[in-house]
């Protein structure tokens, strides 16, 4: 994972605490943290289940992380699982009793709907003997997309495309994909009843809210097409297939169904394990946020204002220290080049970067908007043109600028998906 010459201790430390932030948010890991079964009983965190009650036992679900989810489960579980059906963007794992379908990812394609159709096939199998564990992670709200009756793909493609595009964050996104979608907002679970649905969730937004984490499958939520349509009003996306949809459609009560939800992996995982790397460094860590959102660029500016304090002034830490933050930043696009928001904001950040400090930003599932970037590391001396760099953010070209300096972080596909990861670090070059 970044296999690459660090060249400095500051940039080596900076890599470091990436990669035991992304290997301390892996499902697998995850779910021998989380879970155990013991006597026949299945405990998942304070929860337990047990397993003699049940006649069948069925992994289903999707996402980024979904099939090492269901490779962990298999670990854990091993012939108790009778079957089960997965769906992600691209297989990291090779689970054996599991079936792992691909779809599209961040806009989803006929593949993704035709795994959504599988999944909801196999939980109308469950009875009230059967125990669905429901693997759900990042990236499912495309991964899953089933659109309700009357809605097409390319009305879905569209719509999720323009609010992406618009900079909205997820959970406004997810607003829209919730009242579109007849597997989200609970749907899933609707499907499997009157199976025992527990869900494990890795989630890969702020705050961990279980009914945003990939549209909330198997969280039972209203619709509430007033709530889209005002989404799509808040950052004037032109959608008038949806918006025609939304219109007509009525609103809906949350539908009555016991679901045991449980996340077992997050942001907080990767940020603590990064605190330790710093730490055996000997270097002060300093968590700024697990909450960052907003434009890119913006939060960029804020981290190297931060960085320039503590290095003139020892506050909020003096070197040397390492700075975290986790959330998701998003970009409002109005240019038409390549990059991503950790690209964004690592060009943003590089552009006022005091010396002496490298500054670092991965997506923990190895791609960075659209790219193969998982993200960047600057300092300095990176941006050599600020004229340059600014035109760059101005075209929201950033990945050009860093791939030409030798800036970008390549991982490949990880296997987990918990938010961006940044690390600041002060001193030690």
């Amino acid at each position: 994972m970044f296999d690459r010459d660090p060249a400095t201790p500051a940039r080596e430390l900076a890599l470091d605490c990436l990669r035991a932030g992304i290997e301390a948010a892996n499902p697998e890991t995850a779910v021998r943290r989380h879970c155990a079964v013991e006597d026949g009983t299945l405990r998942i965190r304070d929860a337990e289940y047990d397993l003699g009650a049940f006649d069948r036992i069925l992994v289903l679900g999707g996402g980024k992380a979904a099939d090492d989810l269901a490779v962990g489960l298999e670990s854990l579980l091993g012939d108790r699982i009778d079957d089960g059906l997965v769906v992600t963007n691209e297989q990291t794992a090779d689970p054996q009793r599991v079936t792992v379908r691909t779809g599209g990812h961040p806009t989803p394609d006929e593949d993704s709907v035709a795994g959504a159709e599988a999944v909801l096939e196999a939980a109308e199998t469950a009875d009230e003997r059967t125990l669905v564990l429901a693997a759900i992670t990042g990236g499912g709200s495309a991964l899953l997309c089933a659109p309700a009756e009357g809605l097409s793909l390319d009305a879905v493609q569209r719509v999720t495309d323009r609010l992406l595009d618009a900079g909205a964050p997820i959970e406004d996104v997810n607003t829209v994909r919730r009242a579109c979608s007849a597997i989200k907002g609970g749907g899933l679970a609707a499907a499997a009843a009157p199976a025992t649905v527990v869900g494990l969730l890795v989630s890969d937004v702020v705050g961990d809210e279980p009914s945003v984490i990939a549209s909330g499958p198997t969280v039972p939520a209203a619709v509430d097409p007033e709530a889209a349509l005002a989404v799509l009003e808040r950052y004037d996306v032109d959608a008038p297939d949806v918006e025609a949809w939304l219109a007509a459609a009525d609103p809906e009560s949350e539908p009555s169904l016991a679901v045991d939800n449980h996340v077992i992996a997050s942001a907080r995982d990767a940020i603590d394990a990064a605190v330790g790397v710093a730490r055996e460094a000997d270097s002060e860590p300093c968590l700024l946020s697990t909450r960052i959102e907003g434009e890119a660029r913006e939060a960029g500016r804020f981290h190297a204002a931060v960085a320039a304090e503590a290095v003139e002034s020892g506050n909020p830490v003096a070197p040397p220290a390492v700075l975290l933050s986790a959330g998701e930043t998003t970009v409002t696009v109005t240019g038409d080049g390549t990059g991503g928001p950790n690209l964004e904001w690592a060009l943003a950040a590089g552009l006022d970067a005091p010396e002496g400090s490298v500054f670092a930003a991965v997506d923990t599932d190895g791609s960075d908007g659209s790219t193969d970037a998982a993200g960047a590391i600057v300092d300095a001396g990176t941006v050599d043109d600020e004229a340059a760099a600014r035109r760059a953010l101005a075209d929201n070209d950033s990945y050009p600028f860093l791939d030409g300096r030798d800036a970008l972080l390549r991982s490949g596909a990880t296997g987990t998906n918990v938010n961006d990861l940044r690390v600041v670090v002060l001193g030690g070059e």
